[in-house]
């Protein structure tokens, strides 16, 4: 498999193009995966949400990736770094986003945690995030499992709702 970034013991994590759409649309169009942003995506947000990705490609080299599932080639996620707001500084965030026919199956913490250890082994990071809504229990753990601690809060506003965060950190 080319373009692979990360490899886990059940996974690929690579850059995601524009052959991930259908993927993709399956978890940004689901409502209840979307919970935590309010709601299912339209195809213009599925594809700002592709093309924003691709853009930190380029910049970054790195962004959220496509996470495969390595028994059978089908992209079941998305986990990766992202430079993200936080109050009045950008931070470097673990981000992960996952079909839901494939929780509750260690995939997402898999994969948040071999993206930092990247972050902190091949980017060079003192210290990763996870910027996580208050209601949104699942990520937490996964934060959690991921070496996190809760730091701060900070209320975002999006679609017109004030949602409440809290920054879980790990350092080197």
């Amino acid at each position: 498999m080319e373009r692979i970034v990360i490899e886990t013991e059940r996974l690929f994590l690579r850059r995601m193009d524009q052959n991930d759409w259908d993927a993709l649309c399956a978890i940004l169009q689901d409502s209840e995966t979307m919970t935590a942003y309010e709601g299912a995506f339209s195809d213009e947000e599925v594809q700002t949400w592709l093309d924003r990705q691709l853009a930190r490609y380029e910049q970054y080299d790195f962004g959220l990736w496509a996470v495969v599932l390595k028994e059978t080639g089908e992209m079941i996620g998305q986990c990766g770094l992202t430079i993200q707001p936080w109050k009045d500084e950008e931070v470097l965030e673990v981000g992960y986003l996952f079909n839901r026919s494939f929780w509750h199956k260690g995939y997402a913490s898999e994969a948040a945690i071999a993206c930092k250890n990247y972050a902190f082994e091949v980017l060079g990071a003192e210290e990763v995030c996870s910027i996580i809504r208050d209601t949104n229990i699942p990520s937490q753990r996964v934060a959690l499992r991921n070496g996190m601690t809760p730091a701060d809060k900070w209320i975002k506003h999006y679609r017109g709702t004030e949602m409440p965060h809290t920054r879980y950190i790990v350092r080197k």
